[in-house]
């Protein structure tokens, strides 16, 4: 549409949000083009054959959904619902403004102060996302001359800090402590950070000989417990707190899009140490801060998550019994330990091929693939919630177990790793 249609005698009197939308292009550079071509080109019609491999079918009124990070099933609980319509009808949306400017007492500082006492911590301070935890706190905490030691497999936040703040990255090998004393002995004092349970596999972490290390060379020890708060513990308080070393760890991070199943994320340390991150973190400096309906909601899911301790134990039965329901059907679950299990197809094209045969049969779960994992390791990750029954994991292991030739299981190099319960390979193939 050219600038003299568009201001034609039809459109004469129409406001500007009336107007017909403009159709020009700004002329784009070759670096920028040549980019967006080579997503086209390698990704799309290269290793996914013209499809998308995060484009399945939708699903439907009886499919199961296994998405979701609400690990505990607390989207739809009705305290947590009515404390959010309350201080929306009481506040409206709030003050927009940063949260530096925040002062005094509200149902965001008194979150902060509770979630404190239950993971034992001085203080906590609320950010927009864990994503703005993890690269806040790194950004504040290391510089140029800082070496951060960080786990070959921790969430990309993380690295992302690291590069925000300048420091150099120093990987060890994944869940490997000895790496890490290595690393840190040629390298000296810096930051250590590690998830508490690693995304894709549902590994934890060995938080204990991982906090031993750090101390002995002097290092900070950053926690992610994004996937660990308000699943372990007695009372949600996460994984550091259950196995007894928060007093090691420095500093905790975690989103609240998961077992707190709303949006936010916090990070957890010292009384000294927040009051300095919350002046220093430039993502926390320079975002809006929380709506007091996301405070109420986060005030209310904490005590819910701290009193109604079945759900958690729901959870952990329900992961355990389909884990051994995979296990037995010849999947390599062994890294999991938690809620998150994932059956590892390795090639993109495999996970294709994978995503179609349980999407037909009514069951989702989340695509993996780079640059979340290497690119031959790309996987379907099912998250495991406490509402589950039996019947549906049933459901589940059954369909799991009838696409196992379809999707070619025994040719994947996870089966061929499998062990058996000896420790040796298992290479069966199942009828």
């Amino acid at each position: 549409m050219s600038i003299q249609s568009q201001f034609s005698p039809e459109n004469e009197g129409l406001s500007a949000l009336d107007q017909p939308p403009s159709t020009f292009h700004a002329l784009e550079p070759a670096f920028l083009s040549d980019r967006v071509s080579g997503y086209f080109q390698h990704r799309v019609e290269g290793d996914w054959r013209g499809g998308h491999i995060m484009k399945g079918r939708r699903p439907g009124p009886n499919d199961l959904i296994l998405s979701t990070n609400d690990y505990l099933s607390l989207t739809d609980h009705p305290h947590i619902v009515e404390a959010q319509v309350r201080a929306l009808r009481e506040n409206g949306r709030g003050i927009l403004r940063s949260d530096v400017f925040r002062q005094g007492d509200d149902a965001l500082r008194r979150f902060e102060t509770e979630l404190a006492a239950l993971m034992g911590a001085g203080d906590v301070v609320t950010c927009q996302s864990g994503w703005n935890a993890n690269v806040g706190l790194l950004q504040s905490i290391a510089g140029a001359e800082t070496p951060v030691y960080i786990d070959m497999q921790a969430h990309t936040s993380l690295w992302e800090g690291i590069l925000s703040a300048g420091a150099t990255a120093r990987p060890f090998r994944h869940n490997d402590p000895a790496s890490l004393d290595r690393m840190a002995a040629r390298h000296g004092p810096g930051v250590v950070a590690v998830d508490a349970v690693y995304s894709t596999s549902g590994e934890t972490a060995p938080l204990v000989a991982l906090a031993d290390a750090a101390a002995r060379h002097g290092c900070v020890m950053v926690v992610d417990e994004s996937h660990s708060l308000g699943v372990f513990g007695a009372r949600g308080e996460g994984l550091t707190a259950q196995l007894g070393v928060s007093g090691r760890v420095h500093f905790r991070t975690a989103s609240l899009s998961k077992a707190f199943a709303s949006r936010g994320g916090i990070v957890a340390g010292s009384a000294r140490n927040m009051e300095y991150f919350r002046f220093e973190s430039r993502p926390a400096i320079f975002s809006s801060g929380i709506l007091p309906q996301e405070a109420a909601g986060f005030l209310a899911t904490l005590r819910v998550i701290a009193e109604e301790g079945w759900r958690r134990e729901a959870l952990a039965e329900n992961a355990e019994f389909l884990r051994a329901r995979l296990a037995a059907l010849d999947y390599n679950v062994e890294a999991s330990q938690c809620q998150i299990v994932s059956l590892v197809a390795g090639a993109e094209a495999n996970t294709m091929v994978l995503r179609d045969a349980l999407e037909r049969h009514g069951i989702f779960g989340s695509v993996f693939c780079a640059p979340a994992t290497a690119k031959n390791r790309s996987l379907i990750r099912f998250s495991v919630n406490s509402s589950l029954t039996r019947g549906e994991l049933e459901r589940i292991a059954a369909v799991c177990g009838a696409i196992r030739h379809e999707v070619g299981l025994y040719g994947w190099s996870s089966t061929k790793k499998r062990k058996s319960p000896a420790g040796e390979p298992a290479l069966r193939q199942s009828a």
